[in-house]
């Protein structure tokens, strides 16, 4: 019979001589040492969600030079053969509707990266820790609370069972970012008055769904612009800003309150135009924070920046540009114009190394849920137009509905 870590693990051959070889030692034991030089020593890995950012990120993962993808599955066939096709991924392993990520996950996989819709992560997450893979998975974790609270116990499994869970936050892993929020939790500012921040973005350019398609498979093509499947403006895209904010305050505020609405005509989707919102901390400290995704008449601005003020200066950020404290500490920083793909190169290689190195802290999921909780809390606000607090919103049993039915399984 096999042993419960076995059981609850499907090792390839590799991981198996890996672990237990460390486990025998008493250390870890350097992957170069481990594999040697095999053709077939990459970690292997399923793409779960092939669209535009899952092909994207697969390419880097293949550039990283430390992987190999060896499964695919999405709902739609164009997407999976496009992926096969392009990772040299044989048709067998190619999967399609919302349970071809099941047929993956019985596959011999290392890993898998999950780039679905936000509605689909917390099960698919869930699936793949029992399936015993590591997981490296895009943000928000998911649309709704209770979907937090399955990846909390996901990531808790996963660390008890030696799998590695990484969050895909780019900001993070970015060096003049790191720098100057580490000298903001040293006091580099002094006291910390308040904070402005902004995501204003354009629309979301042309309708992807084709004419032939069934009104459910044209509602997932474009997912994005759906309350259920995306989370709203606020939780899927937001979660950047959300996540920065969370990150330089280091706990959740005490209560949020909002607006916001939808006046631009759409040609599908539910979603908000615009939403503006008000997280207020202890110690009187508030952030202002305005975001909006659609085209005006003026021309488009895009501005995603979040300014923090204290009485002895200033933090200046801005995703993909200026970092900098201004002020009695100055700090000159730096600019971060290709920080989209270069926090995800980073992402990639502290998975690599996580998983190669045996670290199973899964040290990127507790911060990112709080900051997917907050991002609710936020939208919920302004869906109220009222105050929502941070125990209530932990409270919140609330499903988004995602209205599934008419999709293949």
């Amino acid at each position: 019979m096999k042993s419960r870590e076995q059981a609850s693990i499907k090792f390839s051959r590799r991981n198996f001589v890996c672990r237990s070889t460390a486990a025998l030692s008493g250390m870890i034991v350097a992957p170069g040492i481990v594999r040697g030089a095999e053709a077939n020593s990459k970690i292997s890995i399923g793409l779960i969600g092939c669209g535009t950012r899952g092909f994207w990120i697969a390419n880097l993962f293949e550039k990283h030079g430390g992987f190999k993808v060896a499964a695919c599955a999405d709902y739609f066939q164009d997407k999976v053969d496009k992926a096969g096709e392009k990772f040299g991924v044989d048709p067998s392993r190619c999967y399609t509707g919302l349970n071809g990520y099941k047929k993956l996950l019985e596959l011999d996989l290392d890993a898998v990266v999950v780039k679905s819709p936000p509605c689909f992560h917390p099960e698919q997450i869930a699936a793949a820790v029992d399936a015993g893979k590591h997981v490296y998975t895009a943000k928000p974790l998911s649309v709704d609370v209770p979907g937090c609270r399955t990846v909390a116990a996901s990531a808790k499994k996963a660390t008890a069972n030696k799998q590695a869970v990484l969050v895909d936050f780019q900001h993070r892993v970015d060096p003049f970012f790191q720098e100057a929020v580490k000298r903001l939790h040293d006091g580099a500012l002094g006291k910390i008055t308040f904070a402005n921040a902004f995501n204003h973005c354009d629309g979301y350019g042309k309708v992807k769904a084709s004419p032939e398609m069934s009104a459910p498979e044209a509602r997932l093509c474009d997912w994005l612009r759906y309350k259920a499947l995306s989370g709203d403006y606020m939780v899927e895209i937001n979660s950047h800003t959300i996540d920065m904010i969370n990150w330089m305050f280091e706990k959740p505020p005490l209560y949020v309150v909002g607006s916001g609405g939808s006046k631009v005509k759409k040609a599908v989707g539910n979603n908000w135009d615009y939403f503006s919102v008000i997280l207020k901390y202890p110690d009187s400290m508030h952030v202002t924070f305005s975001s909006k995704r659609y085209d005006d008449s003026v021309g488009h601005r895009k501005r995603h920046t979040i300014d923090v003020f204290g009485t002895e200066g200033n933090m200046k950020t801005e995703y993909a540009g200026r970092i900098a404290i201004l002020g009695k500490n100055y700090y000159a920083g730096g600019k971060t114009p290709a920080l989209y793909k270069d926090g995800a190169m980073n992402n990639i290689a502290k998975f690599h190394k996580m998983i190669t190195t045996g670290d199973f802290t899964n040290f990127t999921v507790e911060s990112s849920i709080q900051s997917n909780m907050i991002a609710i809390m936020s939208r919920e606000a302004c869906y109220k137009g009222d105050i929502v607090t941070w125990e209530e919103i932990n409270k919140s049993d609330r499903k988004m509905d995602l209205k599934l039915q008419g999709l293949k399984g």
